[in-house]
């Protein structure tokens, strides 16, 4: 066998060193990326006995947020392309480690987990990536669940679940600020699918863009928030949260919007009236984005079963709204209270971070993700 040179043997442990030192140095910018988060979250206002803290600091434009029975946490994005693993190894309610097991995706914005697997919605597509726990360094090849979903980008990123009755619930955003589009009735609706991909059918229909939905809880009912339409001025219309109490409701996009608008364009081919109305106004250009019952046990009785909303904040309003968690709460089926929870990512016209989705974790906290900021968010009670 050939001795290796003494150049080589130089360049070998020249290049292990390199290496050392570029762990190290990541180590230290995530490091530096969590301490700099931390004093960020201090301008961050939440009610007495809350407390939040960074949960990972290094998710970049982290958007939907789903966790499997064994405590994974996986996270969607939209303009980054990826799909990441969120791994807390030592049950210390930190992250360890951040792991890519998906990459070059067209807008995987939604991630559901069931069965062993984790399914990832793209703009057309949803694909399954099957045993994924026991193979996050190395993930298999995606199974194609559905490819027969629209191409459009324009509202074309997805938030998907399973509901009470196994089946994947998928919303298809209108591709316009505000259009009819009768050539495909998916358009502007949540649709659901059995787990393979079959008997797809639509479940909700004149929904401009739902980024979040779940079910209440003490009856099974689907309730989502919905993003209200552009260029009508700063404060119409409101976005909404809706109530769906049976298949097939129509919620007035693009005629009516937040439940007594009638669009400039096309309110007089169909009045208000024939329409749900939304169960609360959230605010014009709010974007109400991912949604939760709280269903834990850690904070207070008074929050049980209320709706948290993530608000993304606005983008084309001439003084900036959102860009905080708010929640909802209900007497039965009536909202009672509408009422911000968690504020401080706008800091008077300038953000630092927009909240896209929130979860309920198996303790009770809440998690908050962040696509501006990159990163998980823990909101914890002591009293």
């Amino acid at each position: 066998m050939p001795v290796p040179s003494r150049h080589v043997t130089h360049a070998v442990l020249l290049s292990g060193l390199i290496a050392s030192a570029g762990l190290a140095c990541l180590a230290a910018n995530g490091r530096a990326a969590a301490d700099d988060l931390a004093a960020q979250l201090a301008k961050v206002s939440l009610p007495p006995g809350f407390h939040i803290e960074v949960y990972a600091a290094d998710v970049p434009n982290a958007r939907q947020m789903a966790l499997s029975p064994g405590g994974t946490l996986f996270v969607g994005t939209r303009e980054d392309g990826r799909v990441f693993a969120v791994v807390d190894r030592n049950h210390d309610q930190k992250a360890d480690e951040v792991i890519t097991i998906a990459r070059g995706l067209k807008m995987p914005s939604g991630v559901a987990f069931k069965d062993g697997a984790l399914y990832v919605g793209e703009i057309s597509r949803i694909t399954r990536y099957d045993g994924i726990e026991g193979r996050l360094a190395s993930p298999p090849p995606p199974a194609v669940v559905n490819d027969s979903y629209p191409t459009d980008r324009h509202h074309g990123w997805k938030f998907i679940a399973f509901g009470p009755d196994g089946w994947l619930y998928v919303p298809v955003g209108a591709p316009c600020n505000v259009c009819e589009r009768p050539d495909n009735p998916r358009y502007a609706s949540i649709t659901r699918m059995k787990p393979d991909g079959s008997a797809v059918e639509i479940v909700a229909k004149g929904v401009r863009n739902s980024v979040g939905f779940d079910w209440n809880p003490a009856n099974g009912q689907l309730w989502f928030t919905d993003n209200g339409r552009d260029e009508l001025g700063d404060d119409v219309p409101h976005c909404e949260l809706n109530h769906a109490t049976a298949a097939g409701q129509h919620f007035g996009f693009p005629y009516c919007h937040a439940g007594t608008v009638a669009d400039p364009e096309f309110g007089r081919k169909r009045p208000c009236s024939e329409f749900v109305a939304p169960a609360q106004g959230l605010g014009a250009h709010v974007a109400p984005l991912g949604m939760r019952f709280y269903t834990g046990q850690m904070f207070p009785a008074s929050y049980r079963n209320r709706v948290f909303i993530a608000e993304h904040g606005s983008w084309n309003r001439s003084k900036k709204v959102g860009y905080r968690v708010v929640t909802v709460t209900l007497d039965g089926d009536r909202v009672v209270a509408h009422e911000p929870f968690a504020t401080g990512w706008l800091q008077g016209e300038e953000e630092w971070g927009r909240p896209v989705d929130v979860l309920v974790m198996p303790d009770g906290a809440l998690l908050v993700s962040d696509d501006r900021a990159g990163a998980i968010y823990r909101i914890t009670y002591a009293s």
